[in-house]
């Protein structure tokens, strides 16, 4: 268990008003690719998961790292039955350009299925779907040291308090939140925390659930999960 404080970036999203193709941290749209496109396939289905995101390995939070960017991607679970929660089930993606071969099927797409929100339209009786693009403004934030489940349990209702708010919110880098049990790879480092209750667009992580990517210690691969009540 690591005993240092860890750095990251708090999210807050605005709206871009045209498609973004710059190498920056955006959520939906369609991905700025370093190198030459890996779009991931769902292995149950065998069609192109949904982009998320992509993420600027930072620095200052991942330190010198193989990697520029990862771009996390995942099933949609919209009337489909597929174990997305699953970092092992080929329902979800984090590809590292430049990094080492994903652990799923790419295909050389540059663009596919991306974020959506769902809106009123005029003479529709339901909210109907519709492609977004957010960029994302960053504070700097510091974490506390990442305390595992056994000493979470321990602690009394104040400091359980105080800990699960100092770590909480949509954030890159810093200690994840975790709803269930601790799932944090070897080795790995939080990249991404994004609370599907707390954002502008649709992602489906269950009952107010919390997505989670890591990348490996050289920043040359990733994983994603996540968790709901």
């Amino acid at each position: 268990m690591s005993t240092a404080m860890q750095r990251a970036y708090s999210l807050s999203f605005r709206r871009s008003q045209s498609p973004c193709r710059e190498l920056v941290t955006k959520f939906g749209g369609q991905p700025t690719w370093v190198q030459e496109p890996q779009w991931p396939i769902s292995r149950s289905l065998g069609e192109q998961m949904t982009f998320i995101c992509q993420i600027v390995l930072y620095p200052e939070i991942f330190g010198q790292t193989v990697g520029r960017m990862a771009y996390v991607f995942m099933t949609d679970l919209e009337e489909k039955v597929v174990p997305a929660w699953d970092p092992d089930s080929g329902e979800n993606a984090v590809i590292i350009q430049p990094g080492r071969p994903p652990n799923v099927q790419t295909m050389a797409a540059p663009i596919g299925p991306t974020l959506y929100e769902f809106l009123e339209i005029p003479g529709q009786d339901q909210m109907q779907p519709r492609p977004c693009e957010y960029l994302v403004d960053t504070a700097r934030r510091t974490d506390p040291a990442f305390e595992d489940e056994a000493h979470r349990q321990g602690m009394d209702d104040v400091s359980f308090e105080k800990y699960s708010k100092a770590v909480e919110g949509n954030k890159v880098g810093g200690t994840p939140a975790f709803l269930q049990e601790d799932a944090m790879p070897p080795g790995g480092k939080l990249l991404l925390q994004l609370d599907s209750a707390q954002v502008p667009f649709y992602v489906n992580f269950g009952d107010c659930g919390l997505g989670f990517a890591f990348i490996s210690p050289d920043g040359s691969q990733g994983r994603f999960l996540f968790q709901s009540y």
